[in-house]
């Protein structure tokens, strides 16, 4: 960035006005809620399915649509800002996903469900870094660690409140209702940014000069990759000719994305920033925490209804344990930017992060809700410290006037992690379950007299000797789903301590960030 783009933004006052703090909250609030449903319908799922009558594996699309289109949209969020201004932008995306949401909400099939989700995506998506931009632009140096604390209570809590917010919603009203919420909060948002935000003429000529190789890229490149990581292990991979297609349009996605760095006059997602020693090691760290958080609220209401029976409210209350820490440490967060070196705390908030899903690498099949506390109090912690530093180095790490394009691209790979760590949990159950349950088949001989005393014991308790093999077919499934989700928190854990290293990279923040506590 030469001196002349650089000196072409105007100077911020050294303390923000109530306008500028306004706006700072109005992005804070979208985003919360394109982060909230995100997860929302997790613990619902089950119930969501059966009312529309989508069978498990369509069900699972409820939930990746939503990131397929967020994923895509994320990136793009700089350009659309450049080619409809900041303001409006954010007043059709506010009012595009309430609309949306409303039609998830009706929805009685599987196809209006996943249009809504998928339209939620395309304008929630917007919504998330354009919280960023707004702090990065909108507040002085010395005042950004206290928008992106605010900002992070967002993006943290977002993934663990769906889940409970969802679970009560549906245990006591409706589902339907897990959509409608988002009615009376995207009044409020709409209202919020019509009085803070100024308004700021469209530059229509961003779109005769756009990266049409680089949209086209992102849309087929991970729309692509996410369908062939979702249904890949289901169609059997490369023996499906529907996956095949995909990986031939990923393919083509990415060389049209990569094309469009060398062709586009201004690229539409700025890859070379990855080139930068701090903004890729704060890209790849966090590519592993978004899945981290998207896979444990993910994988923890699918533990607890599977093996301990609980419904959506009860599970949805375990997940929110990770947010309590997080609120009580969120206050803190301005000091402790200020006083603890980056690298410290981004290394401590990993090694917590780590440490709370190695915890959970022995559960058992008694596992009940209450074994799962530590680790998500630790989960909470380490999110603190890992993900709203890891937040405060990818603005810090850029000049101002390239806020939007890190922020949009921060904010990808973080729901990219989130999206992998979905379709990958899929894919190891499946493939996990199924190894274990022929191993202990395998160590259970029929000739072996243990065994069939105990089958013996089975039938004359249960009736007879089919229902004694279904019920140890049962026990088979069951212990082999357990020991399926010990191997996916030992990934996680294994995932966060191998980008550990990568906070050597990290540069310390500047001296200008400190923040008056006061």
């Amino acid at each position: 960035m030469n001196a002349t783009a650089a000196s072409a933004a105007p100077p911020l006052p050294e303390r923000a006005d109530t306008a500028a703090w306004l706006a700072v909250i109005a992005g804070s609030l979208g985003a919360m809620m394109a982060t909230l449903d995100i997860s929302i319908v997790n613990s619902a799922l089950p119930t969501i399915q059966g009312e529309i009558g989508a069978s498990g594996t369509e069900g699972t699309w409820i939930a990746t649509s939503y990131l397929v289109a967020e994923i895509i949209v994320i990136p793009l969020a700089a350009w659309l800002e450049r080619l409809l201004g900041l303001r409006t932008l954010l007043l059709a995306a506010a009012f595009l996903f309430t609309g949306f949401s409303m039609l998830c909400g009706v929805a009685g099939d599987l196809t209006t469900m996943v249009i809504g989700r998928v339209g939620q995506g395309f304008t929630g998506g917007a919504l998330i870094p354009t919280a960023m931009t707004i702090i990065a632009t909108r507040l002085p140096r010395s005042q950004q660690p206290i928008g992106n604390a605010l900002f992070g209570v967002t993006a943290i809590l977002g993934p663990v409140l769906g889940p409970l917010v969802g679970g009560w919603l549906t245990e006591n009203i409706s589902w339907h209702y897990a959509f409608f919420l988002n009615l009376p909060v995207g009044i409020v948002l709409i209202t919020l940014l019509l009085v803070t935000m100024p308004h700021q003429k469209p530059r229509l000529s961003e779109f005769r000069q756009a990266d049409w190789l680089g949209i086209a890229g992102m849309a087929l490149g991970l729309g692509g990759l996410t369908i062939v990581l979702e249904e890949g292990q289901r169609e059997q991979w490369f023996q499906s000719s529907e996956i095949v297609l995909m990986s031939v349009v990923s393919g083509i996605g990415f060389i049209l994305l990569f094309a469009g760095q060398y062709f586009a006059k201004r690229p539409v997602i700025r890859l070379k920033l990855l080139l930068d020693r701090q903004f890729g090691a704060v890209a790849l760290m966090g590519l592993v925490i978004g899945m981290m958080l998207y896979g444990t609220a993910f994988v923890i209401p699918q533990f607890l209804a599977a093996i301990a029976g609980y419904d959506a409210l009860q599970s949805g209350r375990i997940v929110l344990l990770s947010g309590i820490p997080s609120l009580m440490l969120m206050p803190l967060t301005p000091l402790l930017i200020r006083h603890l070196d980056i690298r410290i705390a981004v290394g401590a908030g990993l090694l917590i992060m780590a440490t709370s899903c190695w915890v959970d690498t022995v559960l058992t099949n008694q596992a009940v809700g209450h074994d799962f506390v530590e680790s998500q109090l630790l989960r909470g912690v380490g999110s603190v410290f890992g993900f709203l530093f890891l937040n405060q180095a990818a603005i810090a790490s850029v000049p101002r006037e390239d806020a939007g394009d890190a922020a949009g691209l921060f904010n990808a790979v973080r729901n990219l992690g989130g999206s992998l760590a979905l379709a990958g949990i899929a894919t190891i159950q499946d493939q996990r379950s199924w190894l274990h349950s022929r191993r202990m088949e395998e160590s259970l001989s029929a000739n072996s007299g243990q065994v069939q005393d105990y089958i013996g014991g089975l039938a004359h308790s249960l009736g007879g000797q089919d229902a004694a093999l279904r019920s140890l077919a049962g026990t088979i499934q069951r212990e082999a789903l357990v020991m399926t989700y010990n191997d996916i928190f030992t990934m996680l854990a294994v995932g966060i301590i191998a980008v550990l290293p990568l906070v050597l990279f990290l540069r310390p923040l500047p001296k200008g960030q400190a923040v008056a506590m006061h």
